[in-house]
């Protein structure tokens, strides 16, 4: 059994809520470059130069890319050969979040309760999701969640026979809805199966996939260039200034489900689509 210590996991959290916040990864910077190649409006070029200009002023300057450093969403895959020593695992994430977003000087965005509204003032606590798989490692995925995009994510429970039909209805429908909300040009998560809970985590886990991978399955992974192209044609672009890029990637993950139920989630991410990965 190896061990590992929480004091370990907290400094490796704590790098990654500020790395994640200041320094886009390349799949979105290279889609970023590409589309402005490609965009045809005028304005929406100039849109995307700005967008491209700002990340690179964060990188140099490690400042965080957007004022709203997000709520904390971490996707831990465990091994079964590893113990943690000192706090929980649970402890020293939200530990590491605590300082990450202190000693960055990240915003603060957590409230402690959802109707009374009083902040934590450290971003905790995060929202984390685990996975025990074999092995000696801990694989630790962070994605900080604004909530410009998050608040136009939806989950519907379609009938069986509303089929595939249904589903692309259902995810071009949303963005169409969500406009120029999410900050465009958006990253589109789709979470298809399971049930209402897991369609809607498999929908924001697709989000930390880099956009340049396909679904495995061949099926899936024409769904996604299929709703891409769709949602480009939709005329949203670039923070709603209109062209031909509104999406940079569309990815979805699937999951079994009830002979009686086709659960959908739609979790839309803004231009930076912001994540790390580490392994301990």
């Amino acid at each position: 059994m190896r061990e590992i210590k929480s004091d370990i996991i907290t400094a490796t959290v704590a790098n990654m809520c500020i790395a994640a916040n200041c320094h886009i990864n390349s799949d979105i910077r290279d889609a970023l470059s590409k589309s402005l190649e490609t965009e045809e409006s005028e304005v929406s070029r100039a849109v995307l130069d700005n967008l491209i200009k700002n990340a690179e002023i964060a990188d140099k300057k490690e400042v965080p890319i957007c004022q709203d450093t997000g709520m904390a969403v971490f996707f831990v895959e465990v091994g079964q050969e590893v113990t943690v020593i000192g706090d929980t695992l649970t402890g020293a994430i939200n530990e590491g979040v605590r300082r990450g977003y202190t000693d960055g000087y990240l915003r603060k965005s957590v409230v402690g309760d959802p109707i009374r509204r009083v902040n934590t003032k450290d971003n905790t606590p995060a929202v984390i999701y685990y996975d025990f798989v074999k092995g000696d490692k801990i694989k630790i995925t962070f994605a900080p969640k604004g909530f410009g995009s998050e608040n136009k994510s939806a989950v519907k429970m379609l009938n069986p026979s509303d089929g595939i039909d249904g589903v692309v209805d259902f995810v071009i429908d949303t963005v169409d809805r969500a406009g120029a909300n999410p900050c465009p040009p958006m990253v589109v998560g789709v979470g298809i199966g399971g049930t209402m809970d897991k369609a809607a985590c498999l929908a924001k886990k697709a989000l930390t996939r880099d956009i340049t991978s396909s679904n495995a399955d061949e099926y899936y992974a024409s769904l996604e260039k299929e709703l891409l192209e769709k949602i480009n044609l939709l005329g949203i672009g670039p923070q709603g200034m209109g062209g031909t890029t509104t999406a940079l990637g569309v990815n979805i993950e699937v999951f079994p489900t009830h002979i009686a139920g086709l659960p959908v989630a739609v979790n839309i991410n803004c231009h930076a689509t912001r994540h790390r990965v580490e392994v301990i």
